[in-house]
Parts: C-alpha cells; sequence; structure tokens
C-alpha cells in the first residue's frame, strides 16, 4: 500500500536523494565572518576589524578553481581605509599555512614565548602583539591550496596547484580579487613572505606586474631564499648535490656561529664579537676554501691539511671528521655531529635549539628540536583562535604544514635550480619605486644568511637601486621573531620599511 504522506515520498524519491548528495560542500562557496576587537600596543587601545573566510577563485566562465581561506585585519576609524597601505602575507614550506607570521610577528594577537624562543606553556598562550604591523598597515593572511582551509574544488586536480607556477598564479589570482572585492586598488600594496614564502614573493612581483598591471611598493622577505643553487639537497640522502659546491661554502658561517652559540669553538674565538667573527669566517669561505673545493682531487695534500685545519677551527669538529668529509661538511651531519659528545643535536631551522635523538651513532636528525618547540603552539593557538575569537566555523582540518603537496613540481627548472633572483631584479628594473627588506638569522641552517648575501650580490641591480634592498641580521635562526630581542627589532624594521616605502 503507498505511503499516503505525499512529503515523505517526495523527500526519499530517488531523484531527491540525489540532489541532496550532489550539494556542494560549504566551504566551496564565498563566505565570511566579520569582528571587532582592540589590541593594546604600548600601552594604547587600537581598534580594528577581523574578517575571516573564503573567497572563491573561477575562470572566466564562472567555473569554480579554489577555496582560499584568508584572515584580514583593518584597522578602524581611518580617513580613507582604500589609501592605507596593505600587506598580503604567508609562509613557504611549500606545504606551510601563514600561522607562523600571522601568531609569530604581523597579526595582532601573538603566541607567547620567553626572551630564547621557548614555549611558555602548553598548549600555549596568545597575547597582545606589541610589535603588530596593524599600527602601520592594514593586513591579509593568506594560505595557498592545501593548507589552512584552502582546498581545490575539484579534488582531481589538486596536484596541479602544488606546482612552482600554479601556486603563483593562484596566490596572484586571490589578491587581485580581493583589491577588487574590498576596493583596495589604491591602496600601497605589500607583499611579506617568509623561507618559501619569499621564492613566491618573488614570484609574485613579476606576475602581478605582468599579468595586472600591479606595481608594489615593497616586498618583505623573511628568511629568504631565492636561488636553491645555494641550499639544494639531493631529495634521497639529504646531501647537498655532487658537483655543487656552493652550499659548502656559504653554510660554513653559520656552521660557525651555532659552534659559538653552544661554546664549542676554541677560546680565543669564543671570546669574539659574532659579527666580526663571521666577517672573519666569510673571508676565508669566498676565497681559500672555495678554491680548495673547486680543484677537487688536483689540490695538493699541504692544502688540503691546511685547509681542513682551518675548517676546524672554525666548526669545532674534528679534522679527522672534515678529512673524511673531503672538506665537504653536509649540514645533517653537522648537526649531528657537533654535539654529539653530549648525545646531543642541533636544530635545522634555528640551530640554537639542542635534541635527543634515539640513537647518536648515524649521520641524520631524528627530529628537529626548533620545530618540536614551535609547533604545538602555533597549532593549538590558531585552531583556537581561529573559532572563538573570529568565529570561523569548520570541520576541515586546519593544516599547519601539510606534507601531502610534495613532491613539488618545479618542472619550469627542468635540469635547472630554481631561481626567482632575475624575475625580483626585473620586476625592480621595472619598477624603480619597489623596495625590497630581507631579515636573516645567524642560526638559521634552513636558508643561511650567507646564501641571501651570495644571490644579492649576484642579483645584477644597476647602482642606482642597490638603495632600495637591504639586509637585517638577527641574533636567531629562522623564525628570529620567537627571539625576544628579534621580535622588537624586526618589528621596528618592517613598520619603518613600510613608512619609508610609501
Amino acid at each position: 500500500m503507498p505511503d499516503a504522506d505525499p512529503k515523505k515520498d517526495s523527500a526519499e524519491s530517488p531523484d531527491n536523494r540525489k540532489a541532496e548528495d550532489k550539494k556542494p560542500p560549504e566551504h566551496h562557496e564565498d563566505a565570511v565572518v566579520v569582528t571587532q576587537h582592540t589590541v593594546a600596543v604600548d600601552g594604547d587601545a587600537v581598534s580594528y576589524t577581523a574578517t575571516a573566510g573564503r573567497i572563491v577563485l573561477k575562470e572566466d566562465d564562472d567555473t569554480k578553481k579554489a577555496s582560499f581561506f584568508f584572515t584580514a585585519y583593518t584597522l578602524d576609524d581611518t580617513d580613507d581605509p582604500s589609501n592605507r597601505p596593505i600587506v598580503f602575507a604567508f609562509n613557504g614550506g611549500p606545504g606551510s599555512s601563514s600561522v607562523w607570521l600571522h601568531l609569530g610577528i604581523l597579526g595582532p594577537k601573538l603566541v607567547e614565548f620567553d626572551e630564547m624562543g621557548n614555549a611558555m606553556s602548553n598548549p600555549g598562550r596568545l597575547i597582545d602583539n606589541d610589535h603588530t604591523l596593524l599600527t602601520h598597515a592594514d593586513l591579509v593572511f593568506i594560505d595557498p591550496v592545501s593548507t589552512g582551509f584552502t582546498r581545490v574544488i575539484d579534488k582531481d586536480e589538486e596536484r596541479s596547484y602544488h606546482h612552482f607556477e600554479k601556486d603563483i598564479e593562484a596566490v596572484g589570482d586571490f589578491i587581485r580579487r580581493y583589491l577588487t572585492t574590498y576596493q583596495r586598488w589604491a591602496s600601497p600594496k605589500f607583499l611579506a613572505g617568509e623561507s618559501y614564502g619569499t621564492t613566491r614573493s618573488a614570484g609574485l612581483a613579476g606576475y602581478l606586474q605582468n599579468r595586472y598591471g600591479l606595481y608594489l611598493n615593497g616586498v618583505m622577505l623573511i628568511s629568504a631564499v631565492l636561488n636553491f643553487q645555494t641550499i639544494a639537497l639531493d631529495s634521497k640522502t639529504y646531501t647537498f648535490h655532487r658537483g655543487n659546491d656552493l652550499p659548502y661554502v656559504l653554510y660554513l658561517p653559520t656552521y660557525t656561529a651555532t659552534a659559538w652559540y653552544h661554546e664549542t669553538l676554541d677560546p680565543e674565538l669564543q671570546e669574539r664579537d659574532l659579527p666580526d667573527l663571521l666577517r672573519e669566517v666569510e673571508a676565508f669561505a669566498e676565497t681559500d676554501y672555495l678554491l680548495a673545493l673547486e680543484q677537487g682531487s688536483r689540490l695538493d695534500d699541504e692544502t688540503f691539511a691546511a685547509t681542513a685545519t682551518t675548517l676546524a677551527r672554525y666548526t669545532s669538529l674534528s679534522v679527522e671528521f672534515i678529512e673524511r668529509s673531503d672538506l665537504r661538511i653536509e649540514k645533517f651531519h653537522f648537526m649531528k655531529e657537533l654535539l654529539r659528545d653530549k648525545r646531543l643535536t642541533v636544530g635545522r631551522l634555528d640551530s640554537r635549539y639542542r635534541g635527543v635523538d634515539r640513537y647518536d651513532v648515524g649521520s641524520m636528525l631524528e627530529h628537529d628540536p626548533s620545530l618540536d618547540v614551535w609547533m604545538g603552539p602555533f597549532s593549538a593557538m590558531l585552531n583556537d583562535y581561529i573559532r572563538r575569537d573570529l568565529e570561523y566555523t569548520s570541520d576541515l582540518v586546519y593544516e599547519i604544514l601539510n606534507p601531502k603537496v610534495w613532491p613539488w613540481n618545479y618542472e619550469k627548472f627542468q635540469n635547472a635550480y630554481v631561481d626567482v633572483s632575475e624575475t625580483l631584479r626585473e620586476a625592480m628594473t621595472r619598477n624603480p619605486s619597489l623596495k625590497v627588506y630581507i631579515a636573516s638569522g645567524y642560526f638559521d641552517l634552513a636558508t643561511p644568511y650567507f646564501a641571501t648575501e651570495h644571490t644579492v650580490a649576484h642579483l645584477g641591480i644597476e647602482k642606482g637601486l642597490r638603495d632600495n634592498l637591504e639586509i637585517s641580521y638577527f641574533d636567531a635562526g629562522h623564525m628570529m621573531y620567537v627571539h625576544g630581542p628579534s621580535i622588537e627589532r624586526l618589528g621596528s624594521d618592517l613598520r619603518e620599511f613600510v613608512e619609508r616605502s610609501t
């Protein structure tokens, strides 16, 4: 006997069940949550509006491509918001969300660390950020595809976004869409990137200029890598590429800085001021050491022995270890070897941190002790802050660091190292008003400061534009802003940079 309730019959019909099954996920649509806040900066109350949500990128035929999650902060009570500077910020990885710059240095809230960069508590605590850039510019934190809450619409297309060029295009298209939606084309425009985010930033400076005629006022690069020849590792062995001796030269000053920090150098060197000591090591690295490596097996025994002795002096590693390494100190070998006699390792992202591996033998770290300190507080505080303070709800995983984006596609650079330095040079040449600020940490074994200096020295920028680019150095590592003295100076540098560039 048929059901007497026509509504029930209709709701359970196969056609209706199929329609319900096809209902698009909520995150496939534009949606934002707007909240009002106040932050104390140097004792003064600063009122601002936070916007957290999604912008869906579309093709010209209205086909949806990707749902970009972002968090934006705009200062209240400004005379003309459309003319206020705006900074688009992101981290790197590839595969990293924007959490680190967001809650580490730029945003109005900060994950709390002590003066040395150790977590104050577990799971962590957010505090008002005295160093926020919000006082000088509005901020937009972008999570690229497969990071944060950002997702592709067609899951089958996800891998295509894990791609050097596609990633730049997608982030660039989001920036264009944001400027249009929120009427900010008249604002002075900045990019802020960290690590691979600096690679993305240099690429974006060219893409935005060439594709949309969007000329930037400034680019802020935190722990920069613009030419991968300076740091490139073999993905299987985690050693520098055979035949490319440049990283051995460019990492040496950071090895010295690390040994100096852990007080393993000879007393005469240990008592030196670090920047002064590093100038001496840099001079050796780019002259005698570079020449010795270039000669390969043609190097005579006397010079080989003398070079090994000098390397041992500047790194505190044994002469025997260095000779067995053929004068080529791999960075992971160094991290494992430096404090091996104490059964300790040192960090990759910040070599001030010490770790303990299960085994003292071997040449590879089991984990990065610096990332271990940071990961928990940043992850917990971001997930709580987004939902509780900014009132954005989602059942999606907020991907802090998503390893599934690997292997990243660099097909444009087949049989060549990834290099965006020429893109940056061209952008600066065509836009002489473009300013570049670079922050480098002395204890960064991921993107060492001397590698950045090498790249900048080889940009080929004409003399009249060289003053448009500056580098600042910090007594910390890759994320120098977790270090108390460094965040104070970095925050000041960034605010002054925005002022000068507008």
